[in-house]
């Protein structure tokens, strides 16, 4: 994936994440890197489920959380985005 793709894919999902979770912060707020659950953003189970309703509604992505990479994928803003990039309109 190129940087813009990347960078693209970012900035929407912090998007949808502020929208979705009626964040009071503005997206580019939100660090790439940062953890969206626990002490990073501070996110929970049920802002996950959420979360991966809006994906599945916005991306055609079906997340489970049986997945044993759900973990991984919602660790933070870039790796989220980095699945959405993979598994977009798949």
């Amino acid at each position: 994936m190129n940087f813009d793709m990347k960078a693209t894919t970012e900035s929407e999902l912090a998007r949808l994440i502020v929208d979705t979770l009626h964040l009071e912060l503005n997206p580019d707020e939100i660090v790439p890197d940062a953890r969206l659950f626990g002490e990073g953003l501070g996110l929970d189970s049920i802002d996950a489920l959420e979360l991966a309703l809006a994906l599945s509604r916005s991306y055609s992505i079906e997340l489970k959380s049986d997945d044993p990479d759900i973990k991984e994928i919602f660790s933070s803003l870039r790796s989220l985005a980095a699945y959405v990039a993979r598994h977009r309109g798949s």
